[in-house]
């Protein structure tokens, strides 16, 4: 509610109908397609505004221009954003540009006018008086105690995957009865359907909602109260929406019912820039905006004002690629003198050059007089940051995370540093609370309280303590099960080295399997951050090293200068822009991500390419591509293919600075053989064209699996015995062993049978 500035019309001193509609100053800025879409305000419109091209602008004036005109009083405008920032910042413009009646237009977030509603309707939606919203972490703890109520074992069912599960239901606008069955879940043997109602029963008891009832409830409100839905559909002559490319079903189901009345809504939104399906949004209702209303007016807002030229060819050549878009083509808004630079693609032998690359890149634009805050670094997943911020931290040029922590400050990151402590030193205890009771071992707080009152007692760490202290058997097999883990890894400190020991201490565990049964859109990057944990471990020789290591790293003085380079995923960066962007990573299987593709196919390849729309346009002066030819995964060094989005791009707008063989795609990429696996990087490196290896075949293009003279092949292992070579890749070879079936290994451990 908070969201909203809201007066009563006695407050106003002037009527609607007598304001001047005449001589509106703030007409005059706008663009031909601009005005249009201001005036156009009878009927159905949708502004189809592309990245840059001033839709913040548009939907202010068109408010305006509604009150000066005397064709709505400021009661009669119902304006919906998506965040509370952009809400914000359209009441300053507004008030701006027309004062105190701006206060009384319904402004704000698609939730803030569902607790508007609510709240006006409160025993009418079944709630009482001063209802509360719950965040995230109490729906958690409700959805469990429901769970374990019904002798759920919520460590194989996460309260997170089924609250996760409950709130894709709600964003289709599906209450409890109205999930079908051939619409449940398999979670928990199809009985999530169940316990939605039940939530929803324990809600209701509670007096509370959650941010999908905010939606939900006032749709279950205008079905059953037809006279309430009536009174808002003659109180909103006006209806404007920002983002509606991001809209899921129940808020689309929600304005059509508001508008079925008056049909005057203006949807602004770009089909090219929707990124958000994963959280519910549905790019469909944007694209059948005139299915839904054929009488609509369609206008392209194409004219950017952001970028240069050669960016925009970039970014619309890449996006031309999509099949499910309306189509619109970004230009140059003003005069300016040429074309600007191209857009830079380098290629660089593997992650950590590519990072060294680009922050030496940074650097030369920082001597040239463009400050940090002016540049940012985007990736496609979380996990990519840390190679760049590790570069950064070495150099001392300051930093921050948009959207997310630190590397090292994250959560399953900081949990599995405390796993390495305490095999390093049982006597850490501050590492013991952390990581006791991850995942969860029944260990609540009378048990620290008496692994505290033991050591105390002896004089001994909480980790010792667990022999001495007095613990319901159940607890006591926990603990000792946990402490028999530790035990053992640290007999193995000098035995394994350190990425296979964290490997094997956080698989036996049970903490990898904790995040891997969490369906919550966050735990898949934290699973990535933790494989890439493994990757730095792989280059410190003992344990003691990187602990201190990470040390140094996580306790570096905070730079608090303002002038910090920008570092973020390509999803926090919708709806910024900087001077300079570097956007990294761009190989298949990252980028676009194998996930997105498997789970999706083509939709989820377009909303990719969409991202990468996104990330090319949030540069104003200069973009930069990089991708790698091999980057270490799980341990290992694979090659990577440059990502197929480098191949749609217009070579016309393109600067290909690539030296790195790739032997694919339109950027005259060279074809000089060359082999991305130096010893000096890595120790699965393949040989290279002088080596004595009998097996290795030069001519086996690196980009791709090959079948060569080897494939076939009978050949020896000593630790596997006999066995048929399967498969041939460039950084080993597949073969199935006669005892221990599929292994991949490097061909210098052979020899032929």
């Amino acid at each position: 509610m908070s969201d909203f500035f809201e007066l009563t019309e006695d407050d106003l001193s002037v009527p609607a109908e007598n304001k001047p509609s005449v001589d509106l100053p703030f007409l005059s800025d706008l663009n031909p397609e601009q005005r249009q879409a201001v005036e156009q305000t009878e009927g159905p419109v949708l502004v189809l505004s592309g990245a840059g091209t001033g839709k913040t602008r548009v939907l202010t004036t068109r408010i305006a221009y509604l009150l000066a005109t005397g064709l709505a009083s400021p009661w009669q405008i119902l304006a919906v954003t998506f965040t509370n920032k952009a809400s914000r910042e359209m009441k300053e413009r507004l008030e701006q540009m027309i004062g105190l009646p701006a206060r009384s237009v319904w402004l704000g977030t698609f939730h803030s006018v569902g607790i508007k509603i609510l709240s006006r309707y409160t025993s009418e939606a079944g709630l009482k008086p001063n209802f509360i919203v719950l965040n995230t972490d109490d729906q958690e703890r409700l959805l469990k105690k429901i769970m374990q109520e019904n002798g759920i074992d919520t460590k194989q069912y996460t309260p997170a995957t089924l609250l996760d599960i409950i709130q894709r239901w709600k964003d289709r606008g599906l209450s409890p009865t109205a999930v079908t069955p051939t619409e449940d879940s398999n979670f928990c043997n199809g009985r999530a359907r169940g316990f939605y109602q039940l939530y929803q029963n324990r809600l209701r008891e509670l007096n509370a909602v959650d941010f999908g009832d905010l939606l939900l409830l006032p749709l279950e409100l205008f079905k059953t109260h037809p006279d309430i839905l009536a009174l808002y559909q003659s109180k909103f002559k006006y209806i404007l929406v920002d983002e509606y490319q991001d809209t899921n079903v129940a808020q689309y189901l929600m304005l059509r019912l508001l508008t079925q009345k008056q049909k005057n809504i203006c949807c602004v939104g770009d089909d090219d820039q929707s990124i958000y399906s994963w959280r519910g949004a549905e790019v469909e209702n944007i694209l059948n905006f005139q299915k839904i209303y054929p009488e609509a007016t369609i206008i392209r807002l194409e004219r950017n004002y952001r970028s240069t030229a050669h960016i925009l060819g970039a970014a619309s050549g890449l996006i031309a690629h999509n099949a499910g878009r309306l189509g619109k083509t970004l230009k140059v808004a003003d005069t300016r003198d040429g074309y600007g630079d191209k857009v830079h693609l380098k290629g660089y032998w593997n992650g950590s050059e590519e990072a060294e690359g680009v922050i030496d890149q940074i650097e030369t634009e920082q001597r040239r007089g463009k400050p940090l805050s002016k540049m940012a670094v985007l990736v496609r997943i979380s996990a990519q940051t840390r190679p760049f911020e590790e570069q950064l931290i070495k150099r001392g040029i300051p930093y921050k995370i948009i959207g997310g922590f630190k590397f090292y400050e994250r959560e399953e990151i900081r949990d599995a540093v405390a796993y390495l402590r305490l095999v390093l030193n049982t006597s850490d205890d501050l590492a013991f609370t952390r990581i006791v009771n991850k995942p969860r071992r029944g260990i609540g707080d009378s048990t620290i309280d008496a692994l505290e009152q033991a050591a105390k007692e002896h004089h001994i760490s909480l980790f010792d303590a667990i022999a001495w202290a007095e613990l319901r058997p159940s607890v006591r097999r926990a603990l000792d099960a946990f402490a028999g883990l530790i035990k053992m890894m640290r007999d193995k400190l000098n035995t394994l080295d350190p990425a296979p020991l964290a490997r094997q201490l956080l698989e036996d565990s049970g903490y990898m399997n904790m995040w891997r049964s969490d369906k919550s859109p966050e735990a898949e990057g934290r699973l990535e951050n933790i494989k890439e944990l493994y990757n730095v471990l792989d280059e410190f020789e003992t344990i003691n090293d990187f602990i201190e290591y990470a040390a140094l790293v996580t306790d570096a003085d905070e730079n608090t200068t303002e002038d910090q380079l920008v570092v973020m995923t390509l999803h926090a960066s919708k709806g910024l822009e900087f001077d300079c962007v570097f956007l990294t990573g761009w190989e298949e299987g990252l980028f676009p991500h194998q996930k997105a593709m498997d789970e999706s196919g083509e939709e989820g390849l377009e909303e990719e390419r969409r991202l990468a729309y996104v990330g090319i346009t949030r540069a104003r002066e200069k973009a930069f591509i990089s991708f790698a030819t091999n980057r270490r995964i799980y341990g290992q060094w694979e090659n990577a293919l440059p990502s197929r989005f480098i191949d749609e791009l217009p070579a016309d707008h393109i600067q290909n600075e690539t030296t790195v063989s790739m032997g694919y795609g339109n950027q005259g990429f060279s074809h000089t053989k060359v082999n991305p696996y130096r010893y000096e990087e890595s120790p699965f490196a393949a040989p290279t064209h002088q080596s004595v290896d009998p097996y290795w075949n030069s001519n086996l293009p690196h980009h791709q699996a090959s079948k060569s003279r080897r494939v076939g092949k009978r050949v020896y292992h000593e630790s596997f015995g006999y066995g048929t070579v399967i498969k041939e890749t460039p950084n080993g070879l597949e073969v199935h062993f006669d005892d221990f079936g599929l292994k991949k290994v490097q061909a210098r451990f052979l020899s032929e049978a």
